[in-house]
């Protein structure tokens, strides 16, 4: 039985560790807060292993990326234990060697990703298990060669990138895919291929995108069916690679072919070719003059009568004429003319009879303006809705600019030098929804700049240098609803400013001069703005009894306010969020907030997100009931915010609350019953605080590593204050409390102790206890030492101990024997002798230790006496104590062992002294008998006394009894002691 409980407490003791290690957090990982536990995230990690990385992670597991690390292998069976995984993304690691049964069991697996490691060499059963694979990225690795049956059990693969790597032969990885008959897309460009030659083996038939780009073919070398299935054909920046390398080759369904940086003709091959001419992307192909644009367009033209989309970027373009394309087919679609070195584009003349274009973008060209286009010649491009003049340096844009395309819906002049917008440029674009004119150098809007804008919906002027928003700006932008001003050095709005914007739901006023909140947003805004962003501004309040300047905006749901210059929201008013109960997220970081009222949150209750991270100075004190509306937050964000408390006074109305991250604080301790007051937490972070490891966190200790609902972030990292090589999570609390257990074994031990044994200690020292108590006291007031210097002169020969009910005895038989009739004793009695007004105790004492003897008068009432029993426990104390003969005993009735049986100290007595009883009235002769007792007695009192000398015992006369009279005499004596008869 006793082995059994040994057992069954061991395996107790090892569940609990277990327990403890295995608490909601994660050594190297991440669970993403919205996934329960599904999604994983291990990135940045010091740690090498790939097992120490994902051991702890739940079989629950379908997302994890593992980026990042000093991770060189993948060893057996590394993700055997996360059955359910569907993606894994393993890249920009160190991974060079990757066991055969490193992927075991992960049946589930449809997307891996290997990329950018040190991957040399492929196993050919490495990928037997992955049956469900749709999806492998090996980019950017070291691979020279693919073994033939690698992919032989991956036949759902769908996506297969080996981009950057060091393959040379086409041929061995035409034959490890083409049993992948889900495959659709197989990207090899930036490798070292020279051509496309292969044995007897096709391409899946279900390959319709082929990418091999940045290689070095020179020829193509292979079946002039092999790529007759190819849709998205990628032959880009081989630049040995000619025309006559597409010699019968089956082109006929590629409906998007890439030759760009390559020394394909674009003439010759579409004269040796069956492709679709429309089809062919001629960016990058050398068309740099007229003379060869020209000549393409009058080709194309005998192939093709109408094309959806014509690329001709990159070609070195530097301008082009009237009748540059006046030859081509019509281009219905898209007409891409960027990254060429074109400097003007007039209004766009050289497009006279392409009157069907629906797009036209020059992008990354030299164009610095844009002109007039309201002439009589102008030719109007009606179906033209989109134009992109981005990254380019236009200076100036002059009026009616786009008079020739009225009906554009989007319009691009971004990322330009624009300083000059002409009031009238915009003039007639009536049509156009969205306009770009963000990162220029435009410095005024004017009240005419957008009149005709009346179907604008979005209007992007950031990073610009406007200072002032005048009266009627945006009157005309009734449909606007996305206006960004942000970067600016907007500093005010005049009164009317933002009139006319009265469908606006995103108003984006960041990195501005702006010091107060415009009063005119409640008023314009009232029904329909959502986002107001004002963060980076200078923004400041002194007074903290200033009211909303949101009152009225009844459907904003997110607000900005972080990081106003230079020093911050140093004060944040108390009625400053009145009115947004439709708040969802609340932006407050960077600012220096030193104190938060506790009613500034109040009218918040359908607050979702709050931030608060780096926005206070000092030490921040939450004051209670903060958050006490916040009801509906599901994520708080307090990091480096220095707060010094954490309680549930703060916190404790959070029920909804998700996610809670208090990064770098200054907190030493945290509240259990706050955290445990927060219903719905799920993901905590608290690195980088100085928590204590002390008794003060023990609980918080537990709570970390037994609530299985909370992550707690890299808990096992977590350092201890004062001693980083030791961590929070196990640091020793056994001196902090004790096991709920084992306190009550210890407590009912103790109670049954005591009430087992304090009978028995009643009844065996209970005189002895109070005894030590007495002499305690009388040595404490200096009773001994008084004591001892009378001892040597004692000033009673006997202190006589009696009841009461044997006073008559005592007064008319000892007395007058003892002091009278010649003797010369000297007795202490009760009633003669105590010192009045004294404590009775301290009399007795003084008494027993006064007196050379003590003669206890021994009757049945005085065994009842418990001043008697005092009084004879102290004479028998000093008998044994000091080994002196002072205790006379003296019966008066007869009493039998057993009835004595009870009063051990007097057994005690009665075996180590002689005893005299009384005779009794039935003796033969009593009075000779009684003559005899009072001889013994005298004798019994001069033994041992210090006051009689040898001399005083030689004038007594000797009484001598026959053995008749001595029978009625009664003596009791041990064999050990000595008698006292004569």
């Amino acid at each position: 039985m006793t082995s059994l409980t040994h057992q069954l407490l061991s395996i107790t003791v090892v569940l609990g560790a277990v327990q403890l290690i295995t608490g909601y957090s994660y050594n190297n990982c991440i669970e993403d807060p919205y996934s329960y536990r599904t999604s994983f995230n291990c990135i940045r990690r010091k740690e090498k292993s790939i097992s120490a990385i994902v051991h702890d992670l739940p079989p629950s597991a379908i997302n994890l990326t593992i980026s990042i690390n000093p991770v060189s292998h993948i060893p057996e069976k590394s993700f055997a234990h996360l059955p359910n995984l569907q993606h894994l993304k393993i890249d920009n690691n160190l991974l060079s060697i990757i066991d055969v049964s490193a992927f075991k069991n992960l049946y589930q697996l449809k997307s891996l990703n290997l990329s950018v490691n040190n991957i040399s060499e492929l196993s050919p059963s490495l990928f037997e298990d992955l049956h469900n694979l749709t999806s492998l990225s090996l980019t950017n690795n070291k691979l020279k060669q693919l073994p033939e049956s690698i992919f032989s059990a991956v036949l759902r693969l769908d996506t297969l990138i080996l981009r950057q790597n060091l393959l040379t032969n086409f041929s061995e990885i035409a034959e490890s895919v083409s049993n992948l008959t889900n495959l659709r897309t197989l990207d090899l460009c930036s490798n070292s291929l020279t051509n496309l030659s292969h044995s007897n083996v096709s391409l899946p038939k279900s390959l319709t995108v082929l990418y091999i780009c940045k290689n070095n073919l020179s020829t193509l070398g292979c079946q002039h069916s092999f790529l007759r299935l190819i849709k998205l054909l990628d032959l880009s920046y081989n630049v040995r690679l000619s025309a006559t390398a597409f010699k019968g080759m089956d082109l006929k369904q590629v409906n998007y072919l890439r030759l760009r940086s390559t020394s394909v003709g674009v003439v010759e091959f579409l004269n040796i070719s069956n492709i679709n001419a429309g089809h062919v992307d001629f960016s990058g192909t050398g068309l740099k003059n007229d003379t060869l644009l020209m000549e393409l367009c009058r080709l194309l033209k005998t192939k093709v009568k109408r094309i959806s989309n014509m690329r001709l970027t990159c070609n070195g373009i530097k301008n082009l004429t009237n009748y540059t394309l006046n030859n081509c087919p019509q281009i219905e679609g898209a007409l891409d003319l960027s990254r060429n070195q074109l400097k003007s584009i007039k209004c766009l003349n050289f497009l006279n009879n392409q009157t069907y274009i629906k797009r036209f973008d020059s992008e990354h060209n030299h164009l610095t303006r844009i002109l007039s286009c309201k002439t009589k010649h102008m030719v109007k491009f009606l179906k033209l809705e989109e134009l992109s003049y981005r990254y380019n340096r236009i200076l100036a844009v002059n009026s009616y600019a786009f008079y020739h395309t009225p009906n554009i819906r989007t319009l691009k002049l971004n990322i330009n030098t624009i300083a000059f917008l002409h009031r009238k440029a915009l003039k007639g674009l009536k049509k156009l929804e969205t306009l770009r004119l963000d990162n220029n150098l435009l410095t005024d809007l004017f009240n005419d700049t957008f009149e005709d804008q009346v179907s604008l919906q979005t209007l992007n002027l950031r990073n610009n240098r406007i200072s002032v928003i005048f009266n009627g700006t945006f009157l005309s932008l009734n449909n606007l609803i996305i206006l960004d001003l942000g970067g600016n050095k907007i500093t005010h709005f005049e009164p009317y400013g933002l009139d006319g914007l009265k469908n606006l739901s995103k108003f984006y006023l960041d990195g501005n001069n702006l010091k107060q909140i415009d009063t005119s947003l409640y008023h314009v805004f009232q029904d329909t703005l959502t986002v107001l962003d004002l963060q980076s501004n200078q923004i400041r309040f002194l007074d903290g009894n200033i009211y909303s300047p949101f009152l009225n905006l009844s459907k904003l749901s997110d607000l900005k306010l972080d990081g106003q210059r230079p020093h911050g929201l140093t004060l944040l008013p108390r009625y400053f969020f009145r009115g947004l109960h439709s708040l969802k997220s609340l932006y407050l970081t960077n600012n220096q907030i030193s104190l938060l009222a506790p009613d500034v949150f109040d009218d918040l209750t359908g607050l979702h997100f709050l931030t608060l991270d780096n926005c206070c100075v000092g030490v921040l004190q939450l004051q209670p009931g903060v958050f006490k509306n916040l009801r509906n937050l599901t994520k708080l964000i307090l990091e480096n915010t220095a707060i010094q408390n954490f309680s549930k006074e703060v916190f404790g109305n959070l029920t909804q609350l998700h996610t809670l991250q208090l990064n770098r604080n200054g907190m030493h301790s945290i509240n259990v019953d706050a955290l445990e007051s927060l219903p719905k937490l799920h993901y905590l972070d608290i690195r980088n605080i100085p928590l204590s490891c002390t008794c003060k966190n023990s609980l918080l200790q537990n709570w970390t590593l037994d609530n299985p609902n909370v992550q707690v972030v890299y808990l096992h990292h977590l350092p201890c204050q004062h001693d980083a090589k030791h961590k929070f999570y196990n640091f020793d609390t056994k001196v902090c409390y004790i096991d709920l257990g084992e306190y009550l074994f210890f407590s009912t031990v103790a109670a049954i102790f005591i009430f087992t044994v304090t009978p028995l200690l009643y009844v065996k020292l209970y005189w002895k206890m109070k005894y030590g108590y007495y002499v305690f006291r009388s040595w404490f007031s200096e009773q001994w030492r008084r004591i001892r210097e009378e001892e040597e002169n004692c000033k009673y020969d006997a202190f006589i101990s009696y009841n009461s009910s044997d006073e008559e005895w005592v007064m008319e038989q000892l007395l007058p024997n003892l002091e009278g009739n010649g003797s010369s004793f000297k007795l202490c009695l009760h009633h003669r002798d105590f010192e009045p007004g004294r404590y009775i105790v301290d009399n007795i004492v003084s008494a027993v230790y006064s007196s050379r003897k003590t003669i206890c008068v021994v009757s049945r009432n005085f065994l009842k006496s418990e001043w008697c029993s005092l009084e004879i426990q102290l004479a028998s104390y000093r008998l044994f104590d000091e080994h002196r003969d002072v205790l006379l005993l003296v019966f008066l009735d007869s009493i039998s062992e057993r009835q004595l049986s009870s009063y051990h100290r007097m057994r005690k007595v009665m075996l180590k002294k002689t005893y005299l009883q009384w005779p009794s009235s039935d003796c033969i002769d009593p009075i000779q008998a009684q003559e005899l007792f009072w001889i013994q007695l005298r004798r019994a009192m001069r033994t041992g006394s210090k006051l009689k000398t040898e001399e005083n015992y030689k004038g007594e006369d000797c009484v001598t009894l026959d053995s008749r009279e001595t029978e009625h005499f009664e003596t009791y004596t041990s064999d050990d002691n000595y008698d006292l008869l004569p």
